[in-house]
């Protein structure tokens, strides 16, 4: 199977670095690459033992997976000028295009799956949201193998279109504000003593661990917190502290204002 990827940006890297690390049986060499800068990927290529090629339809004709990775200024000029074949998938990561504008793109009946991966996909720890439309979804081994190349990289979930923007900013701006949350804990570390280095290394693995006990556990967050939480303690007074600052409703306010941009750029 030939995945080929149109545009070689943070997060078709990110995807592409997934599958590598994956334990699939994927030939580096059956990834195919390019993009408007020959330097970058042809680089990339050499550096990954990809396939580099020299079109966009070149690429397209030689690929079994079509992953159109671009950015959504560019995107829209890039792909009227090319031809799909309506045999094979074509895969969008590019923020905004919903599966009818890429129809009216590609062709009426292509079939087509659109997805919103993070950049954690790059160490396999990714999470992306997706929706098919019906004529991939009649297509049972392709739309599987469309997935695969999502799934190597961490987990997948569908979602209908109107959902996109939500996910957008939970998850795939969600990695900035998680972040965030981890540079703020590990400066209020090094305010009591610790080097950054320390606190960043103690707060990571705390929040890896959390993460992994409520998935794992099927705990609600709130059971963990109210575990940690004891009677008089010290958790449940920095909690308190914490919300009488503001802290959910700062949260419940940038999230707000990523749905608003989002949905203002969605075709």
């Amino acid at each position: 199977m030939k995945i080929g990827f149109i545009g070689l940006g943070s997060m078709a890297k990110a995807i592409i670095q997934g599958i590598l690390i994956s334990k699939a049986k994927i030939n580096s060499k059956d990834i195919l690459v390019h993009s408007q800068h020959a330097d970058n990927y042809k680089n990339y290529a050499q550096a990954y033992q990809l396939t580099p090629i020299s079109s966009n339809q070149e690429l397209i004709d030689q690929s079994d997976l079509i992953v159109l990775a671009l950015l959504p200024k560019v995107a829209d000029k890039v792909i009227s000028q090319l031809t799909f074949p309506t045999n094979r998938p074509v895969i969008s990561v590019i923020s905004g295009f919903d599966l009818q504008h890429l129809s009216e793109l590609t062709n009426p009946d292509q079939p087509i799956l659109r997805t919103l991966p993070n950049v954690n996909s790059e160490y396999g720890l990714g999470m992306t949201a997706y929706c098919a439309n019906p004529t991939l979804k009649n297509l049972s081994e392709q739309f599987q193998k469309a997935l695969q190349v999502f799934s190597l990289g961490g987990e997948v979930i569908e979602l209908s279109e109107a959902q996109f923007p939500s996910f957008s900013a939970i998850s795939g701006s969600g990695v900035a504000y998680i972040d965030y949350f981890i540079e703020c804990l590990s400066k209020a570390g090094v305010k009591y003593g610790l080097s950054k280095q320390q606190a960043i290394e103690i707060v990571s693995q705390t929040m890896l661990g959390s993460a992994k006990v409520v998935i794992e556990s099927k705990q609600s967050p709130t059971d963990i917190i109210d575990k940690v939480s004891s009677p008089g303690g010290d958790t449940i007074k920095g909690l308190l502290k914490m919300e009488q600052k503001g802290f959910l409703n700062a949260v419940i306010k940038g999230i707000d204002a990523t749905v608003e941009s989002a949905n203002k750029i969605s075709k």
